[in-house]
Parts: structure tokens; sequence; C-alpha cells
């Protein structure tokens, strides 16, 4: 009987433990989401890109002779005027050309003088036939022959001052030298680099870009550019000058060069500066991938409402239309509304109407960058 009336007693002790738990069972856990508002974007800025003030034109000065270097006149950065001189070969050859050339030449006149003298003498006998004619032409092929030397010396002597010409460089238009390639005392080729001089008042931004974006850029000439070393300092590009077609072997880049007009001091030859360009585009939200679920053939976010008077919400399916992924994200045209909060992980352990706290430390404010 005792043993009843324990069985009993355990029973009604047991009750309401079993009650608690069908209760706690029934009440689902408030989770915590991380979630992004959706933002509207209708302008996109490329860049910054980080390229360098170059100038359009250049050139790669060098001797046109074999020598040695003696001397150059000119380092980077020097300020050089058309017609100064920049560098100099040994000249001792070359002076003992022309001085050859000068005596084949000193020869060949005297030989024409006296063919010439020759020709004015037996000119009046052989008009009084004492000099046979046969004789008297050969006087003057004789003098025509001194005359055609005394022409081939003369280019010879030419050639010759022009060879020693070659033994100097001098500048060709007024620049800045930006490279030097040799040292006075080195043994040069024809054409060997000995420095660079580039033409300042014309210059340019030139950068480069990824291949994909460089097709993007063509045709754009509203580019902000500003100098490192002086924030304040911003223009305008005027245009997109031109794309190289092929991208580089070893960066797979391509290089943009944007043409400037009338830049300020502080854009001076290579110098650094950072170019964005800002461009309009339809109507668009970027949200991450991790914000997508797709399911049964369909596109869909999940969609955060708070619910009044307390700080929880509950989440709804949305169907989107995703314009275009990529890995920095997706962006989608249609579906949302700015201000719309989107959840941004654990998307397929959600379910709809289901209640969520959004975390203190979630991005609340602004569409995911």
């Amino acid at each position: 009987m005792r043993c009843g009336r324990n069985w009993l007693l355990a029973l009604a002790l047991l009750a309401p433990l079993a009650a608690c738990k069908e209760d706690s069972q029934a009440v689902a856990p408030v989770r915590p989401v991380l979630s992004v508002k959706a933002e509207v974007r209708t302008t996109e800025v490329l860049g910054p890109f980080a390229g360098s003030i170059q100038p359009r034109y250049s050139t790669d000065v060098g001797f046109r002779i074999f020598g040695r270097m003696v001397a150059r006149f000119v380092d980077v950065g020097a300020i050089v005027k058309k017609g100064d001189d920049i560098a100099a070969l040994d000249p001792a050859v070359q002076l003992l050309l022309v001085r050859n050339a000068e005596a084949v030449l000193a020869n060949a006149q005297a030989q024409y003088v006296n063919a010439e003298a020759e020709e004015k003498r037996q000119r009046p006998l052989v008009e009084r036939n004492i000099t046979p004619q046969a004789q008297f032409d050969l006087i003057v092929q004789n003098r025509d022959t001194a005359a055609a030397a005394v022409t081939r010396a003369q280019a010879s002597l030419r050639k010759a001052q022009d060879v020693l010409s070659f033994t100097q460089i001098h500048a060709d238009f007024d620049g800045v030298v930006t490279g030097r390639y040799a040292e006075p005392g080195q043994v040069v080729n024809p054409g060997q680099k000995i420095v660079t001089i580039a033409r300042p008042e014309i210059r340019e931004t030139v950068f480069s870009v990824p291949s994909d974006v460089a097709d993007a850029l063509l045709g754009r000439n509203n580019f902000d550019m500003m100098v490192w070393l002086d924030p304040l300092t911003v223009i305008k590009a005027v245009a997109v000058r031109g794309v190289d077609p092929a991208a580089d072997p070893n960066t797979r880049t391509r290089t943009v060069y944007l043409t400037l007009d009338n830049p300020p001091p502080a854009f001076r030859l290579g110098i650094t500066i950072s170019a964005t360009l800002q461009k309009a585009i339809s109507p668009r939200i970027d949200l991450p991938e991790t914000a997508l679920l797709e399911r049964d053939g369909k596109t869909q976010v999940w969609v955060v409402a708070k619910q009044a008077g307390t700080p929880d919400a509950k989440v709804s399916l949305r169907d989107v239309v995703v314009a275009s992924r990529d890995e920095t994200g997706i962006v989608v045209t249609s579906g949302l509304a700015a201000g719309d909060r989107v959840v941004v992980a654990g998307v397929h352990s959600l379910t709809p109407g289901q209640t969520v706290k959004i975390l203190d430390g979630a991005p609340k404010d602004g569409a995911l960058k």
C-alpha cells in the first residue's frame, strides 16, 4: 500500500517538469543574423589607378658611329635647349679622314687647273690646224675627267666632315633629360642609347589596368587625377588618348594614356598620380554572394522586417533579379528597394516568418561596399 502511494507521489512531482519541457520545445529561440541595408547605386567609381605623368614625345639619343665616348655633358634632370651639346666621341680617326679628304681634293683641284690651262692653250692651235683635232679632244677629255675628280673629292670631303660631326650629339629640341645609359670612357655602338630627352610641354597620364577594365575606359574623359604628394591639386583629363591593344606578357595589364590640358606645375614629369573614373550606371544594388538563396529554380534573398515595439524581427523570402555576379558579389537590379535589410549569412538555415535578432556588430547602416 505504501509503494502505491510513493508511485502516485512521484507522478505528481514529474507532471510539472514534463509540462515545462513541452513549453520550452514549443518556443523557438530567437536567432541572431548578420544583415546589410540595401542601397541603390546609380554611379560607379573605377579606380583609383596608380600612374605617373609621362611625356608624350621623347627621343632616345645615340651616336651614328662606333667609338669611345670621351664626354657626356648632361645628366638626368638637366634642361637642354636646341643645339646644346649632349655627348662626344674621341674624334681622332675622323679627323684623319677629313685631312685625307682635304688632301685628295687639293690634288684633284690642281689636276683640274692644269687640264683647264692645257685646254685653253691648245684651243687657238687647233683652230689654226696646228694641233690635230684628235689630240685636242683628248685634252678636253682630260679636263672633264679632272673636273669629275674634283666633284668626287668634294663629296668625299663632305662625307668625312659629316662623319666627324657624328662624334658629337646635339639636342634637336628643347627638353629635359629623363634617362642616361652610357658613361664617359665607354665604347659605344652605332644607335646605342646614350640619353633620353623628353618634351615637357606635352604631358599625359600613363597607368596600367587589367585587360577587362581597359575596354570600359575607352572614350571616357571624366577622370579625376590627384597628385599623391599634393592631394589638394585635382584636375580632369581631357580624354583617353589611347589604350594599348595588347596586354603586357608579364603583368597581363594594358596601358592607358590620358591627355592633359594645361596641367598645373604639380603635375610634373615622373610624379605619381591617382586616377579615378566615375560613370553613370543603371540603378543597382550590390550584395555579397552569401546573401543569395537559389532553390527550386528561384533566385531569392531573405528580407528582415522589424516588429513594432520589440528589438526582434522576422524574415521573409523575396524574389530578386541578379544581373551579374563575380568574386566581389552580386548585382541585383529588381526585387529590392532602398532601405531593405537583407540577410548575408546563414541563408540556408532560415525559415519563412522566423524571428531573428539583428546583431549590434552587424553593419546596420549602409550597403556593402
